[in-house]
């Protein structure tokens, strides 16, 4: 037998052994259920769901030893499949991944299995919980924006370019959280001289043909607020925007590491980090109704210097030095 099979076959007898002790004293192996609203190649869910299972690890719960988990990775198309198949395995929670795609499918097939979701904008909103500090339900978990942090995505694309007087808007307006982030965004522009343009988030094609004939204007420029359409279309808006040379904002890192200009919002995997520690929390004993639902803890601002060399942008100092991460 050479050496490696033996160390191979060595660790998968020794990984059986804390179960075979556990499961003589009786103790009772766990169950949770992962919804993931995105195909399992995607390295940014990978990343955070990695984040995830790190952190259930650093509490004492691994998968196969005294927890299963099972996981589901769809689309659009399957989500409520795949809502409903974990549902019938009865696990003792579940987890829903990003935004309303998973926690609507999942609250529509129990009422009773609690429920924790790492990143949604408007729990309140969307029905979800009765309110952050009192869920009330079998829901609860970590809501990533505050409304009035949108305003924040105009004021930064204003230090960083300076000339812009109109603003396109990208939102989904379907769901609560598009018109409020649009709402918030709407509060800050008189004062910074800004006119906006909302465009509706629906199909690639409507993207398109709507940042075309924005972009056929003078000293324009872009947010991309928070949704899980737009985080579907990220690459294409990317596109479009260094297409027609639009200074633009986003939400989330990913969208800077897809060739954005600069994005600023919440740190996901410290998301999906403290999401383990309330599946931790619900797996003891606590109830989903009497856990409040938090806001986040980490923010950051990611920027790409080489789609800023592309615009012809050059990044003011101030901005460069409060940036968490600068992408070459």
């Amino acid at each position: 037998m050479r050496r490696r099979e033996f160390i191979k076959l060595l660790g998968g007898a020794a990984a059986t052994w804390p179960l075979a002790a556990r499961g003589q004293q009786g103790e009772r192996m766990r169950r949770i259920g992962v919804l993931l609203n995105a195909a399992a190649v995607d390295s940014n869910y990978q990343s955070w769901f990695e984040a995830f299972l790190q952190e259930l690890q650093e509490l004492g719960w691994s998968d196969g030893r005294n927890l299963r988990i099972d996981t589901r990775w769809a689309t659009a198309d399957d989500i409520r499949k795949h809502a409903a198949e974990l549902v019938a395995l009865a696990p003792d929670v579940l987890v829903a991944g990003t935004g309303t795609a998973t926690v609507a499918p999942l609250l529509q097939a129990t009422r009773t299995i609690p429920i924790v979701f790492a990143i949604v904008i408007d729990p309140v909103g969307a029905g979800f919980v009765a309110s952050l500090a009192k869920p009330g339900g079998n829901a609860t978990g970590f809501t990533v924006y505050e409304y009035s942090m949108s305003g924040k995505w105009l004021e930064l694309l204003k230090e960083i370019a300076p000339n812009v007087t109109r603003v396109a808007v990208l939102r989904d307006p379907a769901i609560a959280s598009g018109i409020g982030q649009f709402g918030a965004v709407q509060i800050v522009a008189p004062s910074l001289g800004v006119v906006l343009s909302p465009v509706d988030v629906r199909d690639a094609g409507e993207i398109e043909r709507a940042i075309a004939a924005f972009a056929s204007g003078l000293n324009g420029g872009l947010i991309v607020t928070a949704s899980p359409l737009a985080g579907v279309h990220r690459n294409l808006i990317a596109t479009l925007a260094a297409r027609h040379k639009l200074p633009a904002i986003y939400p989330a890192r990913f969208y800077a590491t897809a060739g954005g200009l600069i994005s600023y919002g919440p740190d996901y995997l410290d998301q999906f980090r403290r999401a383990a520690g309330y599946v931790d929390r619900i797996l003891k004993g606590e109830k989903p109704a009497e856990l409040p639902v938090q806001t986040p803890t980490k923010y950051e601002l990611v920027i790409n210097l080489k789609t800023a060399k592309a615009l012809g942008l050059a990044m003011p100092p101030a901005v460069l030095g409060r940036a968490d991460e600068v992408i070459e």
